[in-house]
C-alpha cells in the first residue's frame, strides 16, 4: 500500500535536499538585515546591563585594590536604574530575536562543516544565558525566587558566560552583520543569504506585519515595559508604574523598605534601654554611647538617595552624626577601613564596610532621623548608616558597632 503524506509533513520527511523546517517556518520577517538589527540592539542592551551589573557587584563585594569613591553621590542610583531599565527593555528584543532565528535550532542536518557545528554549539550558551539573565533579573526585581541557588552568584557568573558568548558570536558574524546593516533589506533576503531557513519568494511576498512594523512593535513594547516600571524610582511617573513592584511613596514614613525589623529579628534589641553604639577596634579611645548621648552629639543634615539593587530608589533628607566625627572623637586613623555592624543576629548583609574615602565623606552619617522625624523601626531605629554612592543593602540598619579595622 502506498500512503501519501500530507504536503506539510511530506516536506519534513521526504525533501532530502532541503532543511528539515523548509515550508514550515516561512516568513518575510526572517530577514538577514532585520536579524542583524535586533542582534545589534540586544548586544548594546546586554553590554550596558553587564557593565552596570559589574559595578553593582564590585560595590557589594569590594576589591582592596579598587576602592569605590563616595562621589558622585547618586552614581549608584543612576547605574542601577540603567541596569534594571535596560534589562526590562531587552525582553521584547530578545523574544523577537529568538523568534526570528529559532528555525536554525531545529534545522537538519545540524551542520555540514566542523565550523558550522562549532558555531551551532556556541550559540547555545548565548541563548540560554540571555534567557536566564532576563528571567532571573525580573524575578529578583519582584523578589520572587523559585530556585534554591544564590541569585547573586549565579547572575554574576552567568553574565560573564553570556557576554563571552556575545563576543564570540560577534566575532563569527562580524562580516555578515556589517554587510547586512550596510544595505537595505531585499526580498527575500534571508532565503538568498541563508538557505538554512528555507524562506522563499512566495513567503516573502505574503501579507502581514512588515519588517519595519516588527521593529516598531518591539520598540513600543520595550518602551511600554519601561514606562510601567520606572515609576518605582522616577516619582513623577509613579502613577504609570502599573508593573512596578515598589511604590516610592508607600511604606513606613512614606518610604518603601525591603526588610523590616520583624523579619530581621531586631524588634526587642532595637527598642531596648540597654542599646549602645560602640566605637572600637584600632582606636585610641573606645566609646560606648547610649541613644541619648548619640543624639546629643553635633548633627549634620543631608539629602541622599536609597538605591536598591531591584531598581527602586528615592532621595530623602537625613539627619545624624557624621562617621568621621565619631572616628575623630575615638582617635582613629583616618586612613582605616571601617566595619559597620547591625543588631541583626544573622544575614548576608548584617555588616558592611566603608573605605577611608567613604568614611571621611562629609555626608556619611549614622542617621537618627528621616524627613525630620525619628527613624521608624523598619528604617533602622535607633540609627542607621546612610552614605553617598552605595547600594541600599550596604546602608546598614540598626547599627550597634563601628569597628576600625
Amino acid at each position: 500500500m502506498n500512503l501519501k503524506l500530507p504536503a506539510p509533513i511530506q516536506r519534513f520527511t521526504t525533501d532530502s535536499d532541503a532543511p528539515l523546517q523548509q515550508g514550515a517556518y516561512r516568513s518575510a520577517l526572517r530577514d538577514e538585515r532585520l536579524a542583524a538589527i535586533l542582534g545589534a540592539s540586544l548586544g548594546i542592551l546586554f553590554s550596558i546591563c553587564f557593565v552596570t551589573g559589574l559595578y553593582s557587584h564590585i560595590q557589594q563585594h569590594p576589591l582592596s585594590w579598587l576602592p569605590i569613591p563616595a562621589r558622585p553621590a547618586g552614581l549608584y542610583r543612576f547605574t542601577q536604574g540603567l541596569h534594571v531599565v535596560f534589562g526590562i527593555a531587552s525582553m521584547p528584543v530578545l523574544i523577537a530575536k529568538l523568534w526570528l532565528v529559532w528555525p536554525r535550532f531545529v534545522s537538519f542536518p545540524v551542520a555540514k562543516t566542523i565550523s558550522g557545528l562549532v558555531e551551532r554549539i556556541g550559540v547555545f550558551p548565548l541563548v540560554a544565558g540571555g534567557i536566564f539573565m532576563t528571567f532571573s533579573g525580573v524575578a529578583n526585581i519582584a523578589q520572587w525566587y523559585p530556585w534554591r541557588f544564590s541569585f547573586t552568584a549565579s547572575h554574576y557568573w552567568m553574565a560573564w558566560v553570556t557576554m563571552g558568548s556575545i563576543v564570540a558570536h560577534v566575532g563569527a558574524k562580524w562580516i555578515i552583520t556589517r554587510r547586512a546593516l550596510a544595505r537595505p533589506s531585499r526580498r527575500p533576503a534571508l532565503a538568498e543569504a541563508d538557505p538554512v531557513l528555507g524562506t522563499t519568494a512566495e513567503a516573502a511576498g505574503a501579507g502581514g506585519l512588515s519588517r519595519r512594523g516588527l521593529l516598531t512593535t518591539v520598540a513600543a513594547a520595550s518602551g511600554l515595559l519601561t514606562l510601567t516600571t520606572i515609576g518605582q524610582t522616577v516619582r513623577p511617573l509613579r502613577r504609570l508604574g502599573l508593573l512596578a513592584p515598589r511604590d516610592p511613596a508607600t511604606g513606613p514614613q512614606g518610604r518603601p523598605v525591603n526588610r523590616g525589623a520583624a523579619n530581621a529579628g531586631v524588634v526587642d534589641l532595637a527598642q531596648s534601654a540597654a542599646y549602645r553604639l560602640e566605637v572600637s577596634g584600632r582606636v585610641a579611645r573606645p566609646m560606648s554611647l547610649t541613644l541619648d548621648q548619640l543624639r546629643a552629639l553635633p548633627s549634620h543634615d543631608t539629602v541622599l538617595p536609597i538605591a536598591c539593587v531591584e531598581g527602586w530608589s528615592y532621595s530623602a533628607p537625613w539627619r545624624g552624626v557624621r562617621v568621621r566625627d565619631l572616628l575623630a572623637m575615638a582617635g582613629a586613623d583616618p586612613d582605616r577601613t571601617i566595619l559597620i555592624e547591625s543588631l541583626e543576629p544573622q544575614g548576608a548583609y548584617r555588616t558592611s564596610t566603608l573605605n577611608s574615602g567613604q568614611a571621611a565623606d562629609r555626608d556619611t552619617l549614622l542617621a537618627l532621623s528621616l524627613d525630620g522625624e525619628p527613624l521608624a523601626l523598619d528604617h533602622g531605629f535607633p540609627c542607621r548608616l546612610i552614605a553617598p554612592n552605595r547600594p541600599g543593602v550596604l546602608q546598614t540598619k540598626w547599627v550597634t558597632k563601628v569597628v576600625v579595622l
